[in-house]
């Protein structure tokens, strides 16, 4: 198969391209749809790609994909596995699919989030549903005893 290309993103201005030599794709039956086929044809892919020793990465975007995808790793290596298709050639392009948005979205920088404070309209509406809801708890009390 041919290098993975990764779309240009936040993270990737110019893309990534991960060489086929560095993509270790294995193959194994499949569950699933295809009748008697399913006993016999290896349809199964697990692809997976090493992401500390791979070119494609600078970095930093090594960094943020090491601690992203940290969930996922067994030590540093990322595995995908697509058995959704009846092709083996699906599967496999599904793989790279997957992982290429994986690698997308794992470079990508964090986005901080920018502090602001809530409008003076939402702050009295806020202090004043507290205030009708106290009041209706209040008013569900027993009578005082006079």
């Amino acid at each position: 198969m041919d290098d993975l290309h990764v779309p240009p993103a936040p993270g990737a201005p110019q893309g990534l391209r991960v060489p086929a030599a560095e993509l270790l794709e294995q193959f194994s039956r499949s569950s699933g749809p295809g009748g008697q086929g399913v006993n016999t044809a290896d349809s199964r892919v697990q692809l997976s790609l090493d992401l500390a020793t791979t070119s494609a990465l600078d970095d930093a975007q090594r960094e943020r994909a090491l601690t992203r995808l940290a969930a996922r790793l067994t030590g540093t290596v990322l595995t995908l596995s697509a058995s959704e298709h009846r092709s083996q050639l699906d599967n496999r392009m599904a793989a790279r699919r997957r992982l290429a948005a994986l690698l997308r979205d794992a470079v990508a920088p964090s986005r901080q989030r920018r502090a602001t404070r809530p409008t003076r309209g939402a702050q009295r509406r806020r202090l004043t549903a507290k205030r009708e809801r106290g009041e209706t708890k209040r008013n569900r009390r027993p009578p005082p005893h006079d």
